[in-house]
C-alpha cells in the first residue's frame, strides 16, 4: 500500500518557523516530483512548492517565495518543507503529494498519491 505520512504541523506565533516533513512508503518516489499544497479553511487547496528528483528544480507559489523550501532525501525516500517567516494567512492543512512523473507541476490534477495532511496554525 502506497502512502505519504506529513507530520511537523503545529501551532507557531507570526514570525516564526516550522518543518514539514512528508515519508513515503510502499514505493520509492525517488525519481518522482513531489510537492506542497495547502488548504485554508472554506478555500480552493493550492499549490505551495514542487521538487524534482535531483532537486534541481524548484517551484514556489508567490506567497511563500522567500520564505518556504522544498527539499528531499531520497535515501530516507522523505521530502521536507522548511516554512520561516510564518504568517496567519498561511494557516491550513498542508498535504504532501507525489507525482508519478519527474516533471514538475503546481496542478493538483498532476498528482496521483496524496497524504492525510498536517495542520499548521499561526497565530497574530
Amino acid at each position: 500500500q502506497v502512502q505519504l505520512v506529513e507530520s511537523g504541523g503545529g501551532l507557531v506565533q507570526a514570525g516564526g518557523s516550522l518543518r514539514l516533513s512528508c515519508v513515503g512508503s510502499g514505493r520509492t518516489f525517488n525519481s518522482n516530483a513531489m510537492g506542497w499544497f495547502r488548504q485554508a479553511p472554506g478555500k480552493d487547496r493550492e499549490f505551495v512548492a514542487v521538487i524534482n528528483w535531483s532537486e534541481r528544480i524548484k517551484y514556489y507559489g508567490d506567497s511563500v517565495k522567500g520564505r518556504f523550501t522544498i527539499s528531499r532525501d531520497n535515501a530516507k525516500n522523505t521530502v521536507y518543507l522548511q516554512m520561516n517567516s510564518l504568517r496567519p494567512e498561511d494557516t491550513a492543512v498542508y498535504y504532501c503529494a507525489a507525482r508519478s512523473s519527474p516533471v514538475t507541476s503546481a496542478l493538483l490534477n498532476g498528482y496521483d498519491f496524496w497524504g492525510q495532511g498536517t495542520q499548521v496554525t499561526v497565530s497574530s
